[in-house]
C-alpha cells in the first residue's frame, strides 16, 4: 500500500508566497542571482524582495515595539540604496532604447555617462552585497515571521494602518495636482506605494479587489518619475538647446503628460479610486475601536503580565460605568480609561524603578494613531502615570502640560484606574466583578471575591483614596452579596 501524500491547497501555497518568511528567504536567494553580473532583472528582483521585507517591517513596527523590525530595516537599507542607484541607471538606458537615441551631442554624452555610471554603481552594489550580513538576516528569517504571526492579517488593526497610509497618500495626491514640479509626484509615488504594500501584505481581501488598479497606478507614477530623472540627468550633462535634444525633450513631456492624464482619469471625480478604497476602510466608531485594539496589542508585546492589565481594564470600566449610571458617561473618557488600563504596566519592560513614570514617557513618545490627537495620547499617558505612586498635585510636569479641563479628567480617570489596580494588587484575578451602589453621603462598591480579612484589603483601602478625593465622598468596599452575583 502506497504512502499517503499530503496535498497542500493552492490558496495555502499562494498565501505562503506572500508572507514575511517567503520574502525574507527570497532576499537570500536573489542575492546569489544578482551577484553574478548585477544584470537588470536580478537587480530588480532583489530590490523587490528587499522592499517587501522593509515595507512589512514598516507596517509591523507601528504595532510591535520589538527593535528587531528597525534593525532589519536598517540592515537592508545600504544594499537597497546601492541597488537603487544602479537600477536608476539601468532604467534610464531602457527608456533611451524605448524613446529612441536623442542623437547629437546629448545622445553620445548621455550613453557614455550612463555606461560609466553603471560600471561604478555595479562596483558599489557589489561592495554593499558583500557587507550585507546574511547570517543575521537568516536569524531574522526564523524569528520575525513568528512575531508577525501574532497579528491576524485582514484584521481591523491592519485596516486602520491602511487608513493612515491612505490619508497620507491622499494628501500627497492633492499636493501633486497643484504642482508642476516633479518632486510632489515623486512623493505621491512613494506614498501610494506605502499604501499598496500594507494592502498587499496584510489585507488579502482588499488586495484581491484592488491589486490591478494599484499596480497600474504604481506603474504610471513610476514611469513619470523615470522620465523626470532621465531629463534631469540629461540637463546635468550640459547644453540641451540643439534641435535633436529639444525634440527628445518634447517626446519625454508627451509621454509624461499621457501618464498623468491616465492617473487623473482614475483618481479624480466622484467615481475616483480614492473613494472606492476609503469605503472599505474603518470609519466612525470603528476607528476608535481600532485605536484601542492597536494600543492593546502594542502593550501586550511589552507587558510581562498582560493578563493582569486586561483584568484591571475590565474592573476599571465596571467602576466607570457604575459611577456614570446617572447618564454622565462620556465615550471619550471611557476609551481613554480603557487605553490607559491596557498600557499602565508597560514600563515594567524597561526594568527600571518607578515603572509608572517610565510608562508615561513611553506612551507620550508614541506617534498619535489616526483618530487621536497628540493631546489625547498625552492624556492617556497621564492617567496611566498615576495608577500608583504619589498622588497628582499642582506643579507636576505631567499635569502642567494639560489644560484645566484635561487635568480634571486625568485625575478622575487616574483615581478609577488606581482603585481598579488595587483590586488586583496580587495579580491573581480573584476580584471577579465590581458593582457601584451610590448612597446618601457615600458610595458602596460591591466586589465579587473580596475578603475584608485578606491582606489585599489594605491595598484596596489605600487605592481608593484618590477617587474619594475626586468624588468628595467616602467609598466603602464590601463583599458582593450572592444575590448580586447571580444577576449578571
Amino acid at each position: 500500500m502506497s504512502a499517503a501524500v499530503a496535498v497542500v491547497p493552492i490558496k495555502s501555497v499562494k498565501q505562503k508566497q506572500h508572507g514575511l518568511a517567503f520574502w525574507m528567504a527570497r532576499v537570500l536567494e536573489e542575492c546569489d542571482r544578482a551577484a553574478a553580473d548585477f544584470a537588470a532583472d536580478p537587480v530588480h528582483d532583489l530590490r523587490v524582495a528587499l522592499r517587501r521585507c522593509r515595507s512589512m517591517a514598516d507596517g509591523l513596527m507601528a504595532l510591535d515595539p520589538d527593535r528587531s523590525w528597525k534593525d532589519m530595516k536598517r540592515a537592508g537599507k545600504p544594499l537597497f540604496s546601492a541597488l537603487g542607484e544602479l537600477r536608476d541607471v539601468q532604467v534610464m538606458q531602457e527608456w533611451i532604447q524605448q524613446l529612441g537615441d536623442p542623437g547629437g551631442p546629448l545622445g553620445s554624452t548621455l550613453m557614455r555617462v550612463l555606461a560609466e555610471r553603471e560600471a561604478a554603481h555595479k562596483q558599489h552594489a557589489n561592495l554593499a552585497l558583500q557587507q550585507f550580513d546574511r547570517r543575521e538576516w537568516k536569524k531574522w528569517t526564523n524569528s520575525l515571521p513568528q512575531r508577525a504571526a501574532r497579528i491576524r492579517t485582514g484584521s481591523l488593526i491592519f485596516k486602520h494602518v491602511a487608513l493612515e497610509r491612505w490619508t497620507q497618500a491622499r494628501s500627497l495626491h492633492r499636493s501633486a495636482l497643484r504642482s508642476r514640479s516633479p518632486l510632489p509626484w515623486h512623493r505621491l509615488r512613494i506614498g501610494l506605494k506605502r499604501f499598496r504594500y500594507i494592502v498587499e501584505n496584510f489585507l488579502p481581501e482588499q488586495h484581491e479587489l484592488w491589486i490591478d488598479d494599484l499596480k497600474h497606478l504604481q506603474d504610471l507614477l513610476g514611469e513619470i518619475h523615470d522620465l523626470d530623472v532621465l531629463w534631469a540627468t540629461a540637463v546635468q550633462l550640459g547644453p540641451v538647446q540643439d534641435s535633436s535634444a529639444q525634440q527628445w525633450h518634447a517626446k519625454i513631456l508627451e509621454e509624461r503628460a499621457h501618464r498623468i492624464a491616465q492617473y487623473r482619469q482614475k483618481m479624480l471625480g466622484k467615481h475616483s479610486l480614492w473613494f472606492a478604497w476609503r469605503a472599505q476602510l474603518p470609519a466612525g466608531e470603528e476607528i476608535q475601536k481600532a485605536i484601542l485594539l492597536r494600543l492593546k496589542l502594542w502593550a501586550s508585546f511589552l507587558d510581562p503580565d498582560f493578563q493582569h492589565s486586561r483584568h484591571v481594564a475590565r474592573l476599571a470600566l465596571q467602576l466607570y460605568d457604575g459611577l456614570s449610571a446617572n447618564g454622565s458617561r462620556i465615550e471619550e473618557e471611557h476609551n481613554l480609561l480603557e487605553a490607559a488600563a491596557f498600557l499602565h504596566e508597560i514600563g515594567l519592560s524597561k526594568r527600571q524603578k518607578s515603572h509608572h513614570k517610565t510608562a508615561y514617557r513611553m506612551i507620550a513618545k508614541l506617534p498619535p494613531p489616526l483618530g487621536w490627537k497628540l493631546e489625547t495620547l498625552r492624556l492617556a499617558a497621564t492617567v496611566s502615570r498615576y495608577h500608583r505612586g504619589a498622588l497628582p498635585r499642582a506643579g507636576q510636569q505631567s499635569l502642567a502640560r494639560l489644560s484645566k479641563t484635561e487635568r480634571a479628567v486625568a485625575q478622575k480617570l487616574a483615581g478609577i484606574l488606581r482603585l481598579a489596580n488595587a483590586f488586583d494588587a496580587d495579580h491573581r484575578g480573584r476580584i471577579l466583578r465590581l458593582q457601584v451602589q451610590p448612597r446618601d453621603g457615600y458610595t458602596v462598591i460591591a466586589a465579587q471575591g473580596y475578603d475584608p480579612r485578606d491582606r489585599m484589603a489594605e491595598k484596596i483601602a489605600a487605592g481608593r483614596h484618590l477617587l474619594e478625593m475626586i468624588l468628595r465622598t467616602p467609598i466603602v468596599v464590601k463583599r458582593m452579596p450572592v444575590s448580586l452575583r447571580t444577576n449578571n
